[in-house]
């Protein structure tokens, strides 16, 4: 019989010390609870502790390196698994993605039929999150594999929508207030009108399947000094970025999670990532404070913003081998 963890506080959820481990190779392998630390989890095992944080938005954060998968709901980590992704000639592409669709019973078109039990799509070429053989590396063909049993609890918390990053190597996430409408300065006439267009307006996770709605992110690059507005993969709005002081920003994803009343902005939580084990990590208060767009772009975002909305920040270049029609969002 499985025992319970008791509830841990914040600060240990998101050190992740001390979490619960179960072995999931196999339908034929007993599930057993271990107690380790989460880079002692061997091939199979995973851990999954939903009370911590029981509602709110859940963000998928797959780290190559460490050949672990990391999710989060509303900023506390849940849950971690070990995971196989793509092999040499087969990599697992990193980026910024979204969940394209959902099939618990899915079959590949392209590898025999071979089943890929719980799977979210995120790419229409093939490169998914589902159930698989995990032999403690990457032997995939671009998919990344998870235990059976975890595959099956992370199919029951994720959405169309769901963000999910996959990196080299990343931070937990974290809360800010933006003040006023992020890449503008703030007015308080501005945060009244981006509210009321925010008012009414659901988080994708709670879209009943009648009422599914476009999926908006923005990509803004320092490369380029471009911002573009994309909606379910296609861009309907670009415009000029503008960058105070030098250096590089770093990789961050923000989630847009609504206005703030207690202080007059926009409340989003970031993860910062990097496909380069060695990449440093600016602030992502700092570097969203850097950047401002023109008055034209900004009236085009603010209509489309929605809760679960993702904002990224790349040193990449927003051109076509960067991002491929409803694929992914931006890969590094």
């Amino acid at each position: 019989m499985n025992t319970r963890i008791p509830l841990m506080n914040r600060r240990q959820a998101i050190a992740g010390i001390g979490l619960l481990g179960m072995s999931a190779v196999g339908a034929d392998v007993f599930a057993k609870e271990v107690i380790k630390e989460i880079k002692d989890l061997k091939p199979g095992e995973f851990t999954w502790h939903p009370d911590r944080q029981p509602d709110g938005p859940v963000a998928v954060v797959v780290s190559l390196r460490e050949q672990l998968v990391h999710v989060y709901r509303n900023g506390i980590r849940i849950a971690v698994s070990t995971c196989s992704s793509g092999k040499q000639g087969h990599e697992t592409p990193t980026g910024v993605f979204v969940v394209l669709e959902k099939d618990k019973h899915h079959h590949s078109s392209t590898y025999n039929n071979a089943p890929m039990p719980n799977m979210n799509r995120l790419t229409w070429s093939g490169v998914a999150l589902h159930a698989g053989n995990l032999p403690g590396y990457p032997a995939s063909h671009g998919c990344v594999r998870l235990p059976m049993e975890f595959s099956e609890k992370l199919f029951s918390v994720t959405h169309v929508g769901t963000p999910v990053i996959i990196a080299g190597a990343h931070t937990d996430p974290w809360e800010l207030v933006h003040p006023g409408m992020v890449l503008s300065g703030f007015a308080e006439s501005e945060f009244v009108d981006v509210e009321s267009k925010l008012a009414g307006k659901k988080h994708p996770k709670d879209w009943a399947a009648s009422e599914v709605q476009p999926i908006t992110s923005l990509v803004a690059s320092s490369s380029d000094r471009r911002i573009a507005l994309i909606e379910n993969g296609e861009v309907i709005a670009e415009g000029k970025l503008s960058i105070k002081g030098s250096g590089r920003l770093g990789s961050h994803v923000f989630v847009l999670n609504g206005a703030s009343k207690a202080v007059q902005g926009m409340h989003w939580t970031a993860i910062s990532h990097n496909s380069d084990v060695n990449g440093n990590f600016q602030p992502e208060e700092r570097a969203l404070r850097r950047l401002t767009t023109e008055n034209g772009f900004v009236a085009a975002l603010k209509p489309k913003m929605h809760p679960g909305m993702i904002f990224i920040l790349t040193d990449a270049p927003l051109h076509p081998d960067s991002r491929s029609g409803r694929d992914f969002v931006i890969m590094s």
